[in-house]
């Protein structure tokens, strides 16, 4: 097949989207697709809606494919621009604006469900991102479940290093992900501090929105966690690893996430996760089996969190253990290529179908 993918920015990106980006477009060009990659400007929303009406923007992404992916997140950029292109469109959907609790979330609704009736096809990556694509009333088109692999480190860790390293304490945490107001770092910084447990933090992750940082960084300071959150900012993968390697728990209690790559990430460490009910972490977290799942906004069900990891290594480590088996078991990016190029040859009208088996495609 001849695919096009249209995304905002680069694929060289770092965050979990921009990843499943990367390794999708890997995959199918693996499997003997060409791939043409069409990177958009980035835009603030209301630039973005104004795409829309531009020739150039039209003429950019007029390519010669049988189908173009496009990357949801640069939605307001085609949400009317899509129905003067001449090819089938299958629209990957990381999470929804919509799915977020923003001011403008019915503008962002409104703008979604518009752009998403102008698909032939959608790719989630996860059951809950497809549920919310459905809320919209985007249910008629085929649809399929393409989870991310968590491979990113795929370290070398076994049993034993997992359950001596639970009974070091202070109980260590790690928090991996930009620093925005969606990823709940203010919740989590509060649920240390309400803990009655020593907890160190170590925060890594891109400053995204400097408001929010300078009131996380003043949150640290009123509550007096100056010598136990280091903010380690943007780190390598080598250094990233360092961290996790030698963390007891990743903690992200995100106010909403699509997926949550990074969990899958910490548990490749045998690290059990805080992630938040919101969103699709709930596919990945069994709450009391590999992590807790706490509601958005909920500093104290964080701080029981971290009170009972450090309580008890034993449990501590039967859930490190729990988690590095999940793991194990998820998907690898090949199925889920095989499961999206199904689906592109579906909407193609190309007899082309993937080479790994379970493709999982709804309709």
């Amino acid at each position: 097949m001849r695919v096009g993918l249209a995304l905002y920015g680069s694929l060289d990106e770092r965050s979990g989207g921009f990843r499943y980006d990367r390794k999708l477009v890997e995959g199918l060009r693996r499997a003997g697709d060409a791939v043409e990659v069409v990177e958009l400007p980035w835009r603030s929303y209301p630039r973005g809606l104004l795409d829309n009406a531009s020739p150039a923007l039209r003429d950019r992404l007029r390519v010669d494919v049988d189908v173009m992916l496009q990357d949801e997140l640069a939605h307001p950029s085609l949400c009317l621009a899509n129905r003067d292109l001449p090819y089938p469109i299958v629209s990957v959907v990381h999470h929804l604006r919509a799915s977020e609790p923003r001011r403008l979330s019915p503008l962002y609704r409104a703008v979604e469900r518009r752009y998403l009736a102008t698909v032939d096809g959608v790719v989630c990556n996860s059951a809950a991102t497809r549920d919310a694509v459905a809320a919209l009333g985007v249910d008629s088109v085929s649809t399929v479940v393409a989870p991310p692999a968590g491979d990113r480190f795929d370290p070398a860790i076994d049993d034993a290093e997992v359950g001596k390293r639970a009974t070091e304490r202070p109980l260590r945490v790690a928090f991996v992900g930009n620093v925005e107001p969606r990823k709940g770092l203010d919740t989590l910084v509060e649920g240390v501090a309400l803990a009655d447990a020593p907890v160190d933090l170590t925060v890594v992750g891109r400053a995204v929105d400097e408001g929010h940082v300078a009131d996380v960084e003043r949150l640290v300071s009123e509550r007096g966690l100056g010598d136990r959150v280091r903010f380690a900012g943007r780190l390598s993968d080598a250094a990233l690893a360092d961290v996790l390697r030698e963390s007891h728990v990743l903690a992200v209690p995100s106010r909403y996430e699509g997926f949550g790559i990074v969990y899958l990430e910490g548990m490749s460490f045998g690290l059990p996760a805080i992630a938040s009910r919101a969103g699709g972490a709930t596919e990945t977290v069994t709450d009391g089996e590999t992590g807790a799942l706490v509601d958005p906004d909920d500093p104290g069900a964080v701080a029981s969190a971290l009170d009972e990891f450090a309580a008890d290594p034993d449990r501590l480590a039967e859930m490190g253990r729990a988690a590095r088996r999940r793991y194990e078991r998820h998907p690898d990016w090949a199925e889920s290529t095989a499961r999206v190029r199904r689906l592109l040859a579906e909407v193609a009208g190309v007899d082309d179908a993937p080479d790994a088996a379970d493709p999982e495609v709804a309709t």
